[in-house]
């Protein structure tokens, strides 16, 4: 298996001639970031969301349109995509606890929760004058986004694709669900890195519970300013060396692949 990471948390997996997409945004209200390839996604036999929010949803119909075969997603972005005009005749609604097998590869799902806010993060975001100067219009769009797509708690899922006897964890967003029992000593472990202050520390029960072999992180780079910014990546591969010591570190570039 082999893993790229186009931004966000847009990301390609592949195993032999099957090609899952992962959570596609094509980052929109930062046009400095490299844009994401429409056709090479497209062209996955399937799409998997880990939840509806507007930074992992929001664009899918143009891949619906330009050829994208399904999407899978859970329950409650099916009514989203209905009240945001984005066509739904190829999605295919998904819970936690589901096993769905895409030509070569193997999808388990597990129920997670989306990452609460910290107070340093939210006020990094409402005190910095850039917020009201450079980006108060994007600002404005971005807020009105997110109540369109606004989701529930059981719409967050994690999910663990598999194949060949490897084994990929993604986390669409950094959180938990307390009375689920995730899969440990997974070959990858996708964190997201953003949404927290201090995210290397934040990461620590994540490494604990999950225990994988190596860590690729996604999600850090500013996708939508004013309430992204680029986190530093200085701290992870220190942390997750003194908690996981024999674990690969990876900070991705954005469309190279990376072998599992």
């Amino acid at each position: 298996m082999r893993i790229k990471w186009y931004g966000t948390a847009s990301l390609l997996i592949e195993a032999g001639d099957t090609r899952l997409l992962v959570d596609p945004y094509l980052k929109q209200y930062n046009q400095k970031l490299p844009r994401l390839p429409i056709e090479e996604c497209a062209s996955a036999d399937a799409a998997f969301i880990t939840h509806p929010h507007l930074d992992h949803f929001c664009d899918v119909g143009v891949f619906l349109e330009r050829g994208l075969r399904k999407v899978f997603v859970p329950q409650g972005g099916i009514s989203i995509a209905q009240a945001n005009g984005i066509p739904d005749g190829r999605m295919i609604p998904i819970s936690a606890n589901e096993k769905i097998t895409v030509g070569e590869i193997t999808v388990q799902t597990f129920r997670s929760r989306h990452c609460k806010f910290d107070a340093p993060t939210v006020l990094s975001v409402a005190l910095n004058p850039a917020t009201y100067f450079c980006h108060f219009r994007d600002g404005v769009a971005l807020l009105k986004g997110t109540r369109r797509f606004k989701i529930s708690a059981d719409d967050v899922l994690a999910f663990e694709f598999s194949s060949g006897g490897k084994k990929i964890m993604v986390l669409g967003s950094a959180g938990m669900e307390e009375n689920t029992e995730y899969p440990e000593h997974a070959d990858l472990l996708v964190f997201p890195f953003q949404g927290r202050s201090r995210m290397h520390r934040y990461m620590i029960p994540f490494l604990k519970e999950f225990a994988p072999k190596a860590v690729m992180i996604d999600h850090f780079d500013d996708a939508f300013p004013p309430l992204t910014h680029k986190v530093s990546t200085k701290k992870f591969a220190a942390t997750v060396n003194k908690y996981l010591p024999a674990a690969r570190t990876i900070v991705p570039v954005e469309g190279e692949w990376y072998e599992v």
